[in-house]
């Protein structure tokens, strides 16, 4: 294998952070790697499973579906008492703040948008959470794919839809690139906490690389570029993590199928 490519499955908020650790991977490896930035998302995912990419950065949902043949190398660790130093993440139920909705309660017949069908955090976290209530697809009232949380979000400002599910990690870059937002919008619910977005490989992957590019990532935060890469992401360090970490998304999973969002 000459050159490693490497895809990030993340939101485009994520993207500057995720090329900034695929080039400190490069960096400290002395491998040949190159970070995709110039193709649609569906495209990066094309390449990824077809083989033209060896590396990714992907939502747990499209792992667990993936992992017999993907190799988990790492996850990120969050800053932020919520994450209890664990690689764990949330989905907000986000409304506008100068709208009636306080709770989750209130959202019933509400319009919703998810970002992605295969979204874990933006739309089969909401149907699983919908499901364990003891509802059903009738709970939400109009729902509509977005395509992006931010987009997602952007609809609940314009006052387009009146709820979504933003993944956590979005929201708090966002906020941070945009603190006005605090302001805008209001959380009433909290879904989660589960497995956070892992690094994976293609099991193809020499075990000898796959292990040179976990090792990198988990001392990743000992060195202080690599330290001052994980901050501007918000991420505190990467930690090893295993394929069972995901089985809290599978059964979640499971129970989404009971609540269809007509995808």
């Amino acid at each position: 294998m000459n050159t490693i490519t490497i895809v990030s499955l993340m939101s485009d908020v994520h993207h500057t952070f995720y090329q900034g650790v695929a080039e400190y991977l490069a960096r400290r490896t002395g491998l040949a790697m190159a970070f995709v930035t110039d193709r649609p998302w569906k495209e990066r995912e094309r390449m990824l499973d077809g083989g033209l990419a060896q590396v990714a950065f992907i939502c747990g949902l499209p792992y667990a579906q993936r992992s017999g043949w993907l190799d988990l190398l790492a996850a990120p660790v969050l800053r932020g008492a919520r994450y209890g130093d664990r690689p764990v993440y949330f989905s907000d139920v986000v409304v506008r703040r100068d709208s009636s909705f306080t709770s989750f309660l209130d959202l019933r017949g509400a319009t919703w948008a998810y970002n992605e069908p295969d979204s874990w955090s933006g739309c089969v976290a909401l149907r699983a959470h919908i499901a364990a209530r003891g509802e059903t697809r009738n709970y939400c009232g109009r729902i509509v794919e977005s395509g992006a949380h931010l987009r997602s979000l952007q609809m609940i400002l314009d006052g387009a839809i009146d709820a979504a599910a933003i993944d956590s990690t979005v929201l708090e870059l966002e906020l941070a690139r945009r603190p006005e937002l605090a302001a805008q919008i209001r959380i009433v619910d909290t879904i989660g906490p589960n497995t956070l977005p892992p690094a994976v490989a293609r099991r193809e992957v020499s075990e000898a690389i796959k292990q040179q590019i976990s090792d990198t990532l988990l001392q990743m935060h000992e060195d202080p570029a690599g330290a001052a890469i994980l901050a501007a992401g918000m991420a505190a360090r990467f930690t090893a993590i295993h394929d069972a970490d995901y089985d809290d998304i599978r059964c979640k999973a499971q129970l989404a199928e009971r609540v269809l969002f007509d995808i």
